[in-house]
């Protein structure tokens, strides 16, 4: 038999009961018009039946009567689950506040991230952003809308085009638009374009001023290469001399490469540590202690939170320190040779500009000793050769 309407908000119990009238008792329950169902004998003298929680507490005058004993096997309904609540009010409360925290701290703005300035400082924006009630742990709420914000920014630094302020949960994005500033061109004194180093030209291009040597011409350190003189003899003028000029140039380098390179290698040995992050902190809660290694490299892995598409200002962070071991790796001496010839051409390339081309380059002593690879080397480089000169009158 199925419980009757509303015996799960009114509440039920399923009894058993003991004694030698029992079955007189079941009588009086019915006399008394007290509801139970699924009624079973299960040993002698003992019988099981569900009954109503109010009539329960009608039971004892009946007992007494016939001197049978009750015992609550399992109890049903609302009135049960609501003491069993009861009895956890702290882990209820604790619940309640940590949502009611969670939703507090995503209504709080955490950062402020400024895009698109280059000539406007970030501080500077930020110190405007301040003054219309944008900055962190300020109340979302308690901002003005967002294309408010976005014309009185505007208005506050005068040197912006355009301002967009948008949010993107407990982050809000400023867009700088700056306004166009015209090219202030700076005045150059009358100059030449002369040699910096002994070279063979191979390209020139005057933009302004006169070239004074053609290609495939040898050139010495100070020579004239594009004259800030233009005009005939008789109308001359002095101009910043502009352009490109390019040549081969020689350089000469001494190279030690060993014999034997370290590399670092992985053991497979690692450790982690683990970090609970709070907006810019973070505070560690696993891995303490020094790291057990000599020599190790840390990989770190962030792992936001998000509520919906709101990303909260939590984080859970975790720190893999893995352990290395340098392991030398002896090479031949063809490698250890152009291992060598490579950082030297590295070094030309940084010393020279990014636009320095190895054309040649020719080995003119080469031998090994103390386990190295010792070269002298000659790279013939072609590269830009121009610098400027002023014209004194």
């Amino acid at each position: 038999m199925k419980p009757p309407a509303l015996a799960n908000w009114r509440g039920y119990v399923r009894v058993r009961i003991r004694g030698q009238y029992a079955e007189q008792l079941l009588n009086k329950l019915s006399a008394k018009q007290m509801l139970i169902w699924d009624v079973a004998r299960e040993e002698d003298n003992q019988v099981s039946f569900f009954m109503m929680l109010p009539d329960f507490f009608r039971l004892r005058p009946l007992l007494k009567e016939t001197g049978c004993r009750v015992h609550v096997e399992a109890r049903f309904g609302l009135p049960f689950s609501v003491k069993q609540v009861r009895k956890r009010t702290f882990f209820i409360s604790g619940l309640f506040l940590f949502l009611l925290g969670m939703y507090m701290l995503s209504s709080l703005i955490w950062t402020i991230d400024v895009k698109g300035n280059e000539r406007i400082s970030t501080d500077d924006v930020l110190a405007a952003a301040r003054e219309e009630g944008i900055y962190p742990f300020q109340w979302t709420f308690r901002m003005k809308k967002l294309d408010t914000l976005s014309k009185e920014l505007n208005a506050r630094l005068p040197s912006t085009s355009w301002i967009g302020v948008t949010r993107q949960g407990t982050k809000v994005v400023i867009h700088v638009v700056e306004s166009t500033v015209a090219e202030n061109r700076t005045l150059r004194n009358p100059s030449h374009l002369i040699a910096r180093t002994d070279a063979v030209v191979t390209e020139i291009i005057a933009k302004a001023g006169r070239a004074v040597v053609r290609p495939n011409t040898r050139v010495k350190k100070g020579s004239v290469l594009i004259s800030g003189i233009v005009g005939s003899a008789q109308a001359q003028q002095a101009v910043p001399a502009k352009g490109v000029v390019r040549g081969l140039v020689w350089h000469e380098y001494e190279i030690s490469s060993p014999l034997i390179s370290k590399q670092k290698v992985l053991t497979g040995e690692f450790t982690e540590r683990h970090y609970v992050q709070l907006g810019e902190r973070r505070l560690q809660v696993s891995g303490f202690g020094d790291i057990p290694y000599a020599q190790y490299e840390v990989t770190t892995d962030v792992a936001a939170t998000s509520w919906g598409r709101v990303s909260l200002p939590f984080g859970w962070i975790t720190e893999k320190i893995a352990e290395v071991q340098l392991v030398a790796e002896e090479r031949s001496e063809q490698a250890a040779m152009q291992e060598g010839l490579k950082q030297a051409r590295f070094d030309i390339v940084a010393k020279n500009g990014p636009d320095a081309r190895v054309k040649t380059e020719k080995i003119l002593h080469q031998k090994s000793e103390n386990g190295k690879v010792k070269l002298k080397v000659l790279f013939e480089v072609e590269q830009s050769i121009a610098v400027e000169q002023p014209i004194i009158h």
